[in-house]
């Protein structure tokens, strides 16, 4: 089983998908972050000053996807999750089920303001990944998504019997 999870930065997605992992103690499970898949800054596109990480040309969903797919090779379960995870058609196909944990704008604004893994960051790059989130990190078939709240606890049986 392929899951993705997907959702703007601090939205939760990092937790549900280690939460999701410690639902199942019997079963081989791999968690994949695509943050990890980040091409190196001198090849990522820039906005202004800044790198721009929210950009889908930021990623390489080659190995992303390929990575995907290895582990679903020595696994039960492939758990990935990222902004951009739902962004390449190819990467998206191989899931069996979609989350995306949404929070209203407010919420990331407030949860952004106590990041500060990069240091400061300037009010309009914030506004550019909540927008890059809104264009890029949007699942292609809402049908087959299953909408978390990242701000509430995790509706247990729900997303299980979802992802059953």
């Amino acid at each position: 089983m392929i899951i993705g999870i997907g959702g703007v930065s601090r939205a939760g997605k990092t937790t549900l998908a280690k939460w999701l992992r410690n639902q199942f103690p019997h079963k081989k499970t791999h968690l994949i972050c695509q943050d990890e898949f980040a091409y190196p800054t001198d090849q990522i596109p820039r906005i202004k000053d800044r790198i721009d990480w929210e950009h889908p040309d930021s990623i390489d969903h080659e190995r992303f996807r390929k990575s995907i797919l290895a582990e679903s090779k020595l696994n039960e379960i492939v758990i990935a999750e990222g902004l951009l995870v739902f962004h390449d058609r190819l990467t998206y196909s191989l899931y069996d089920s979609m989350l995306l944990v949404e929070i209203d704008y407010q919420t990331f604004l407030n949860r952004k303001e106590h990041d500060h893994r990069w240091g400061h960051e300037p009010d309009w790059y914030v506004k550019h990944i909540w927008e890059s989130y809104l264009n890029y990190g949007q699942s292609p078939e809402p049908q087959r998504t299953l909408i978390v709240n990242g701000t509430k606890k995790f509706p247990t049986k729900t997303i299980l019997n979802f992802i059953a």
